[in-house]
């Protein structure tokens, strides 16, 4: 079980090491998949599923604060979730940095 940070419902989800620049990795958060990516201004975090064919996510391309899913090149807004031109989007989550750990609360 990952440490939950007080009763706000974040949990620990990895070091922020982990994760290069324009980069996501995924984690498993209460069983589900979530890709968590380090933006140049942050963090984000969304399913880690394209909810077009279930893409992983975390393997797109990453700029613009968006992520380009590998499988079909779906776009995805990282701050609202939305496809890019389409009517698809991703949940998205609350993911910070504290001390070197990746904080998260699945929305």
């Amino acid at each position: 079980m990952s440490p939950v940070l007080s009763e706000t419902g974040f949990v620990a989800v990895g070091a922020a090491a982990d994760v290069p620049a324009l980069e996501g990795r995924s984690v498993l958060v209460d069983g589900r998949r979530i890709a968590i990516f380090r933006l140049p201004d942050g963090w984000a975090a969304t399913d880690a599923a394209c909810p077009h064919r279930g893409g992983p996510l975390q393997d797109g391309i990453v700029a613009d604060h968006c992520v380009t899913c590998p499988l079909h090149n779906r776009r995805f807004d990282l701050r609202t979730g939305r496809q890019d031109g389409g009517d698809d989007a991703v949940a998205v989550h609350e993911v910070f940095e504290r001390d070197g750990m990746l904080w998260m609360r699945l929305a």
